[in-house]
């Protein structure tokens, strides 16, 4: 089984969420906020903007620690952190190779009731985030293991 370590943000600016929709016709239709695995000696905080980057074409600062979440498949077992974080700038775009290579379709900023009807991740934006949001995220949360629905 293949390990890996991944970071993500949760971006909120004027109450939506940076979320980037990855589809594969007839396999998998999500929405997920942006992130993904450290490459070589990368810190998390570097991983995170430049996966933000990669699939959504805004620049990002990671803010604090909100999330440590597992998960695995047959293949790869992944503990992903997610940071809270700010837009910097940039101009949505899914046109980068990294975005292409991932399926990802389309980046959009999504309201809580925009999420209905959609699968969305990670499972924590559904509820908790916003309770957490309210409550100043006074400390990162581990959310457990799941099993990755889509690989």
């Amino acid at each position: 089984m293949k390990h890996r370590i991944a970071a993500g943000v949760i971006v909120e600016h004027d109450h939506r969420i940076l979320l980037v929709r990855h589809t594969k016709p007839d396999v998998y239709d999500f929405w997920v906020a942006p992130g993904g695995g450290a490459e070589g000696t990368e810190d998390l905080l570097a991983t995170a903007k430049r996966e933000v980057f990669e699939e959504s074409g805004l620049h990002v600062e990671p803010l604090q620690l909100a999330y440590i979440e597992e998960f695995s498949n047959p293949h790869t077992r992944e503990c992903k952190l997610w940071f809270t974080g700010r837009l910097l700038g940039g101009k949505i775009s899914t046109e980068a190779v990294e975005a292409k290579r991932e399926h990802i379709t389309e980046a959009a900023w999504l309201s809580k009731s925009e999420f209905e009807g959609k699968t969305v991740f990670p499972p924590m934006l559904h509820a908790e985030y916003w309770k957490d949001k309210e409550n100043g995220f006074a400390f990162p949360r581990y959310v457990g293991l799941r099993a990755m629905e889509f690989y």
